[in-house]
């Protein structure tokens, strides 16, 4: 397990039939296990590829809906769930999904979930009509829902916790994140230049190629055992997302106090309140009770939720700044997110550098301080284009910070588990980046609507959004430091 709050990583204590001396030698070895052979070259290449097209695929729809809405005869009320029903597919069944590829193995569930992606967006990019646009939207969330844990389960699988995975880790948050920044330009380019249809098309080719190099790539990865699916845990939890999610994107349309919006609320409330309770009862759990009492996985997934709700609601309400406010394009808007792009990639390149020197933990404090440090001067950004050097500035910053902290959350959340339950340590994680992608826009649009004003609005919802980075950060401080005298063997139980 990394440490959390150690300086760094201590090497592993010999076993017992091995002499000290043999293995006081043998971590004397200069950086033969930190490096990587060409097979984890190619394992790191095809599953980056993977993550960054599906993390492309979260917003390069974004700019085009009015023009699909037009294409296809989309209410004005129904243009939103074009994005609702991937949300909702995505996040409801990623926890699932990481069990099942647990249990019936990762690689399979990685290329059966590539294989109905490339369908999906195929039949999108050819849709007629809204209902074949929507069965395409939710098949490329369930799919997307399949592939994130698997492909991350794999991911971590192949690599040995310590300098190897983080290193893998930091590469895959900082091309996950580039790759939502990615696909805000990329769907105004296509947009413009050729059709909506092509935000379909472009996944066709690249889900082809993985499918075509991964089989002789990625070696399978499944326990020798395989117990049985805890369906009523699974109906639980899968339940009560999809009545989070639901309940969350219904409020930036309806607002919090509509029925509408409490009422899946509530319900998600429950279910998620009684899925400890059948997990403690069931005989093969989807979560391990005691997987729920880890305060890596606790206090990382918190932390994780809020650093993807912060950074993610911060784009929105900075689109709002720059097209609403300043009058910018939508082309020239998403552009602008490009330096912010080149934050979140610089981050993810030196995130993996700052844990193995200092740790998970202090990755995460850093990262969000620097996040929030970063977001507050947005408070005076006001109406004038003379700002505008501001928001490039303070959005690269926040980039760093935000992709130190994603990957410390990363590294904290699936350390200490043994490969057998990788999938579902990242099925979890998955879901916390989904849920936070979700919970952050309409928190802040609530925020946005108490002001009188919209650069008013504005400014009040980054106030607030710094301030839950901060709360977030010093929780991480306070939740994830080792108790005096616990060992580290001790801290991975």
């Amino acid at each position: 397990m990394v440490a959390l709050d150690a300086p760094a990583p201590a090497p592993a204590p010999a076993p017992a039939s091995v002499p000290a001396s043999a293995s006081a030698s043998a971590s004397a070895v200069p950086a033969a296990g930190p490096r990587m052979d060409g097979r984890m070259r190619l394992v790191l290449v095809v599953l980056l590829v993977a993550q960054f097209m599906l993390a492309v695929d979260f917003s390069i729809l974004n700019v085009a809906l009015p023009v699909i809405g037009q294409g296809l005869g989309f209410s004005l009320g129904g243009l939103q769930w074009i994005a609702t029903s991937f949300a909702l597919a995505a996040a409801g069944f990623t926890l699932l999904f990481g069990r099942i590829a647990d249990l019936v193995g990762r690689r399979r569930i990685f290329l059966g979930g590539m294989a109905v992606l490339g369908a999906a967006s195929l039949a999108g990019g050819l849709a007629t009509g809204p209902e074949v646009l929507m069965a395409a939207r939710v098949a490329q969330g369930l799919a997307t829902a399949a592939v994130t844990p698997a492909g991350l389960s794999l991911l971590t699988s192949a690599f040995p916790e310590g300098p190897l995975r983080d290193r893998a880790l930091g590469l895959n948050g900082a091309l996950m994140s580039a790759g939502f920044t990615t696909g805000a330009v990329l769907g105004g380019v296509l947009t413009d230049l050729l059709s909506w249809r092509w935000a379909f098309f472009v996944n066709v080719p690249v889900a082809l190629a993985v499918l075509l190099v991964a089989p002789a790539v990625i070696k399978e990865s499944r326990p020798a055992e395989r117990p049985r699916l805890d369906v009523p845990g699974a109906v639980t939890v899968t339940g009560g997302l999809l009545a989070l999610v639901y309940g969350l994107t219904a409020a930036g349309e309806h607002g919090w106090s509509h029925p509408a919006v409490l009422v899946p609320l509530a319900a998600a409330a429950a279910l998620l309140a009684v899925f400890p309770l059948v997990e403690r009862r069931s005989a093969a759990p989807l979560v391990p009770v005691r997987v729920l009492r880890r305060r890596t996985v606790v206090w990382g997934n918190l932390a994780g939720l809020v650093a993807f709700a912060t950074e993610t609601s911060l784009v929105f309400l900075m689109t709002l700044h720059l097209q609403d406010v300043l009058g910018f394009s939508p082309l020239a808007a998403g552009l602008s997110f490009g330096v912010l792009g080149a934050g979140t990639v610089l981050g993810g390149l030196l995130a993996p550098r700052f844990i193995g020197r200092f740790s998970a933990r202090t990755a995460l404090v850093a990262g969000g301080l620097l996040q929030a440090a970063a977001t507050l001067p947005l408070v005076a950004l006001g109406d004038e284009r003379s700002m505008y050097g501001l928001l490039l500035a303070a959005t690269f910053a926040g980039g760093v910070g935000n992709m130190l902290a994603i990957v410390g959350f990363m590294v904290t959340a699936t350390s200490g588990l043994p490969d057998a339950e990788q999938g579902m340590a990242t099925g979890i994680a998955t879901m916390t980046q989904q849920v936070g992608i979700t919970l952050g826009t309409p928190v802040m649009s609530a925020v946005v609507v108490t002001a009188a004003t919209l650069p008013g609005g504005i400014a009040r919802a980054v106030a607030v959004n710094a301030a839950v980075v901060v709360a977030a950060a010093a929780a991480s401080a306070l939740f994830l430091r080792r108790p005096r005298g616990r060992t580290r063997r001790q801290d991975a139980r």
